[in-house]
């Protein structure tokens, strides 16, 4: 009977000794890293392509949204978006029986995705293939790998299926803006004078929004080159805050730059100096956030993935009112009726005024950010330290994003309805989106 007793304890003992070992793999191939460096990798490509704002942000929200549907499945409190996201009607499901590492299948889904929407694939391919090895040597078991892979492959060509009827391929075959002639319209800008950049995409298919005209900001300020006008007086705002910044001022203004069109010239010689988006730099503060808070990789994919969808989509509401109103920008103004000497800290990126783009992108991300963190989570942004800034500490995401907003204006770029209106449009977009977005159960 002893012999018995200890044979049976043997067996079990060998039996857990085995069991745990052959999950040892899980202990580094399910972690959040391999979300974070999937999506900083489609953020190095883009850096490298230099990528409009807009157009940044919609490969953004694919790429984080294949992520997550594949995250979603080593956890059951989290639900599709599946019937949430305009035009995602459906997800492919991992099969019964077979065992899966979703860390992996959602890295393989943002990286397939990820070299679809974007010119240097090549760039992103090497990245894949030495994570895929990555995964490999962590003792995962054969038969897993396959079927994670398998499985991230369906739904990376799903959310590609669903990507191609956005509209984006119809908009390239659009023309391009047709520059106005009249005195109020927005005119190209020094040094490059670059035409107007996406001004279709108000046509492009929101993500949670009803139309891109939902959140119509509050009309534009009436052009005027009375010297008493409104507009002259927030003009003359503009120039005199931009001659008399003082060093935290143009700190502020630099931070939040983020213009991926910056043009330098040297003598004869003009180049760009790449630079993140508006929406890239709050997606890099999302990871920053997820680190701190020690997310694990479902809750990771989550966060990538709803501020992905609601910056998209703050892109297209500002975007339809930036060509609608075609509001002239303060440089231009300020050099053909008040200085035409004066010249604005940041350099004015290739579209029109109103409303600030970092304004709605911002406050907007904010807001889904609190939603996700709680409202006092103090965190340190080193965004711009690859771009030789240092970090920047932050109250809050209401904090940071007050400062993105007003950094505008500081920076010259912006007359002061134009940011206090895109706050509040950034608000509206992502309280409106929070109330259709639902990620658990």
């Amino acid at each position: 009977m002893k012999k018995l007793y200890f044979a049976v304890c043997t067996a079990l003992l060998l039996s857990s000794f085995s069991c745990n070992s052959n999950n040892q793999w899980k202990k580094s191939a399910e972690s959040a890293e391999y979300i974070h460096r999937s999506v900083r990798e489609v953020t190095e490509v883009m850096l490298h392509d230099i990528y409009s704002p807009p157009v940044a942000s919609r490969i953004y929200a694919y790429i984080t949204v294949a992520g997550y549907e594949a995250a979603i499945n080593g956890d059951k409190n989290y639900i599709s978006l599946a019937g949430q996201l305009k035009g995602l009607d459906s997800i492919p499901k991992p099969e019964a029986g077979k065992q899966y590492c979703y860390s992996l299948a959602a890295a393989h889904a943002i990286l397939t995705v990820g070299k679809i929407l974007v010119m240097s694939e090549g760039r992103i391919e090497t990245f894949h293939t030495s994570l895929m090895e990555e995964f490999k040597n962590t003792g995962m078991p054969g038969d897993v790998y396959d079927n994670s892979i398998t499985y991230g492959k369906l739904i990376a060509d799903r959310i590609l299926k669903w990507a191609g009827k956005d509209n984006y391929k119809h908009t390239r075959s659009l023309s391009k803006y047709d520059v106005q002639t009249d005195d109020a319209s927005w005119k190209p800008t020094p040094p490059a004078y670059m035409k107007g950049v996406e001004p279709h995409w108000n046509e492009i298919r929101p993500f949670l929004l009803d139309s891109a005209q939902q959140f119509k900001p509050a009309k534009a300020v009436d052009f005027s080159m009375k010297p008493d006008s409104y507009f002259y007086k927030l003009a003359i705002a503009v120039r005199d805050a931009g001659l008399h910044l003082t060093p935290e001022q143009s700190t502020i203004a630099n931070y939040w730059d983020d213009n991926p069109f910056k043009v330098n010239n040297n003598g004869h010689t003009m180049f760009a100096t790449k630079k993140i988006s508006p929406g890239g730099h709050w997606i890099n503060i999302t990871g920053i956030v997820c680190r701190k808070a020690k997310a694990d990789y479902v809750r990771t994919a989550e966060a990538y993935a709803c501020m992905a969808a609601v910056i998209a989509d703050s892109f297209i509401n500002c975007w339809d009112e930036k060509y609608k109103s075609k509001v002239i920008r303060p440089e231009t103004y300020i050099n053909q009726y008040i200085d035409q000497n004066w010249m604005p800290l940041l350099q004015t990126p290739p579209f029109p005024e109103y409303t600030s783009g970092h304004s709605v992108v911002s406050n907007a991300s904010a807001v889904v950010l609190t939603k996700l963190f709680g409202d006092n989570l103090a965190f340190t942004d080193s965004t711009e330290v690859e771009f030789s800034i240092p970090p920047r500490p932050f109250k809050s995401f209401k904090d940071a994003a007050k400062e993105a907003s007003i950094s505008r204006f500081y920076g010259g770029i912006h007359y002061m309805p134009s940011i206090v209106n895109g706050v509040g449009e950034g608000n509206r977009i992502a309280e409106f989106a929070l109330t259709k977005l639902k990620t658990r159960k």
